[in-house]
């Protein structure tokens, strides 16, 4: 039986299905993942208020503000924000400079100047990051994440850095009481989601509250939280020193934050598949916050990876789960502390472990391989993990930024001989950079044949038009012909055409993505013949595919290859030449499963053939929609309405299946032609043969499939619905 399609998710990516479900939803999705989130904010947010030399107080400070304010008004509802890890050295240093009452105030400046960015609509930046850059932050992150936590399953404590987190594991010793509790908890991660019903609570809070009793005797670090939590706030003063050295701290606290909250939104956006952010409505959300924050005293704020992965791991749906992780960090600090500090850090810590390794995509990476962007994601990476977050990312952008122009100068040059000539093949772009390489290309053909220029140009500059315009007239001039054959796009073409004196031969008027088999191709002057006049058209066409359409598709094939396909339609129709489906729905590779026949039948009490096509369709790939297609002038009706198939004949047999509609069309009334009523009729009958498969009408009960009826007049190149209890036709109306 056909059930909706549900969605998958694979090692480092996480899902979210459809828009929130009101209270019920933030009870069953939204509560425990606030849960987990908090246990996760807590130690984090200590540890980096202890790293900066703040009073711990202000790392929880800034995890409240950045869950009850920022979690509030957030334009990215799935991040969950908190005292920024970004910034622990640079608020190090404003610390070691300024004194923390100074700190506070400039981190409340900079919360200000955050909001302008996001009334002035600078959010929208972050969006034109490559998403190689992106996927390559992720990876960077999370591998900092795990290397940091396996110093604490390991016994030891997490420092700011990755090269500081392993020499601390290789000059501390081990605790296998942490070992131990560790390696309880990621077994739990682990294991949890492959039992019945276990979404029902997140693996992260169940580990938590497992591990947690089962290892109370052990001799282990726990959550260690202040007695007075209160004492430790210090109120805003304003800086004293040079107001640029002043100022010079505000921006860079405002730009830093920002940048690492758009990056986090950004990327958790590639976690889940809830509403995209709002990125100028997040900064002004992170403005917001960090304003309170410091006025409370707190750490500069912003969205991060770790509190927000582990968000979207746990189930969250909207942005009540990152509010009610700040209430509950509120209350357990100041009323309960001593239950969280039952709690062993290597727990947490093999949460996090967990959390961060799946940060690490193995599919992104050999998409991103097979695309060519694999340089920027593994520079993203090193340098997020060596060098730091907005390093990483910058660094990142280089080499992207530098891939994109090598590609846009890149252009191949092939030259071929050919029985009656020559064939040069440009692919690429081309501008006056490649210029040179070009026509030195060009120069290499014997004077005096005939040649095709064959331009695949993504683009061409003047200067590369004016290279190849120069070459042919001189070409021309010393008893050679030259004919330029544009296959996907027009560039040649547009620029000859602003410039009327430089016109010298016949211009393709459209660029040939449907040759060979478009008519104004057949009907063309071609100087150099692809093959042979005796090679069997299809043959030529195979040669066209290879040559042309090929290169543009094969990375999307791939990927179909890999993946599998995933249609959404069922398309049965006829097995006439003139009916291609994939035209006429205007849709590609892996779009459409079809079932051709003559007549596009599906026979009462089943055929092997049809049925097993059906039950796969529905069964196997749960598509969404059965279409029966018909077509005017159709052989099989004739067929029918004359009765001139051959007794005993295979094709008599075959269309036995339709002699329902035949009698279907006999007990009705029609102001459309003869052919034309039986083939719409024959569409209302196959629509009503299909309910008698179990698999179909199965689905269409539970609401997972629906038939479409459909007739196509090929004269008119016109696509019609059809109305199956009047056997009529309806305009297509999208």
């Amino acid at each position: 039986m056909n059930r909706p399609r549900p969605t998958k998710s694979h090692a480092g990516e996480h899902t979210t299905a459809g828009p929130p479900g009101g209270l019920a939803a933030v009870l069953r999705h939204d509560l425990p993942a606030s849960v987990v989130v908090f246990l996760v904010a807590v130690p984090l947010s200590m540890g980096i208020a202890a790293a900066t030399g703040a009073p711990l107080v202000t790392g929880l400070v800034s995890a409240v503000v950045g869950g009850l304010v920022a979690g509030a008004l957030s334009g990215a509802p799935l991040a969950v924000s908190g005292p920024s890890t970004g910034m622990v050295v640079i608020t190090a240093g404003i610390v070691a400079e300024h004194g923390w009452a100074a700190t506070a105030a400039i981190t409340l400046a900079a919360g200000v100047v955050q909001v302008a960015f996001g009334l002035l609509k600078l959010g929208r930046v972050a969006l034109s990051l490559s998403p190689a850059v992106v996927h390559g932050m992720l990876a960077g992150l999370g591998l900092s994440i795990a290397v940091g936590q396996l110093a604490v399953v390991l016994g030891g404590t997490a420092a700011t850095t990755v090269p500081d987190n392993l020499a601390r594991m290789l000059t501390t010793g081990v605790s296998w009481d942490a070992v131990l509790v560790g390696t309880l908890t990621v077994a739990v991660m682990l294991l949890w989601p492959r039992l019945p019903r276990a979404a029902l609570v997140p693996a992260p809070l169940v580990a938590v509250l497992a591990v947690t009793p089962a290892t109370g005797g052990l001799d282990v670090a726990r959550v260690d939280l202040p007695d007075d939590p209160l004492s430790g706030l210090v109120l805003p003063q304003l800086p004293a020193g040079s107001l640029g050295g002043v100022v010079f701290a505000v921006l860079t606290v405002a730009v830093v934050v920002s940048v690492e909250s758009l990056l986090s939104a950004v990327a958790i956006d590639r976690l889940h598949d809830g509403p995209r952010a709002d990125l100028d409505r997040e900064l002004v959300a992170q403005g917001a916050a960090n304003a309170v924050a410091g006025a409370l005293g707190g750490l500069p704020v912003s969205a991060a990876i770790a509190r927000s992965s582990a968000n979207v791991a746990a189930g969250g749906r909207t942005r009540a789960s990152a509010v009610l992780h700040g209430l509950w960090i509120a209350v357990f600090v100041l009323a309960l502390g001593a239950v969280l500090e039952l709690i062993p850090l290597a727990a947490l810590a093999g949460v996090l472990l967990v959390i961060g390794l799946r940060l690490v995509g193995v599919r992104w990476m050999r998409a991103l391989w097979r695309h060519g962007e694999f340089s920027a994601y593994a520079v993203t990476v090193v340098g997020v993990v060596v060098l730091g977050l907005v390093e990483g990312v910058l660094l990142g952008v280089a080499v992207a930024a530098v891939r994109s122009l090598h590609r846009l100068t890149r252009a191949t040059v092939r030259v071929e001989a050919e029985p009656d000539g020559y064939r040069v093949v440009v692919r690429g772009s081309l501008v006056f950079l490649g210029a040179g390489r070009l026509v030195r290309g060009l120069r290499s053909v014997p004077l005096g044949q005939r040649v095709l220029l064959e331009l695949h140009l993504d683009f061409l500059d003047h200067g590369a038009y004016e290279a190849i315009d120069e070459w042919r007239t001189g070409y021309e001039r010393l008893g050679g012909q030259v004919e330029v054959d544009e296959v996907h796009d027009t560039w040649f073409s547009k620029a000859t055409r602003g410039i009327p004196a430089l016109r010298k031969t016949p211009l393709s008027p459209l660029p040939r993505w449907f040759a060979p088999w478009s008519h104004w191709q057949q009907q063309r002057a071609v100087t150099v013949p692809r093959q042979r006049d005796d090679t069997d058209p299809m043959i030529r066409g195979m040669d066209e595919f290879e040559r042309t359409t090929a290169p543009l598709v094969r990375p999307f094939l791939a990927e179909l290859a890999e993946r599998g396909q995933r249609p959404r339609q069922l398309f049965i129709t006829c097995a006439d030449s003139r009916v291609v489906p994939n035209l006429i729905t205007t849709s590609g590779p892996g779009d459409l499963f079809c079932v051709r026949n003559i007549g596009n039948l599906v026979p009462l009490g089943g055929d092997a053939s049809v049925g097993a096509a059906i039950e796969y369709a529905v069964e196997v790939l749960a598509v969404e929609t059965v279409a029966v297609c018909g077509h005017s002038d159709c052989g099989a009706m004739k067929a029918l309405v004359n009765g001139s198939a051959r007794p005993g004949s295979q094709l008599h047999e075959w269309l036995r299946a339709a002699e329902p509609s035949l009698i279907r069309f006999h007990a009705g009334e029609s102001d459309l032609p003869v052919l034309e009523h039986l083939a719409v009729t024959n569409v209302a009958q196959q629509l009503d043969n299909l309910m008698t498969y179990p698999a179909v009408r199965e689905a269409v009960a539970a609401g997972a499939l629906r038939l479409v009826g459909m007739y196509f007049d090929i004269s008119a190149a016109r696509v019609y619905l059809v109305d199956p209890a009047q056997a009529a036709l309806r305009p297509v109306r999208a």
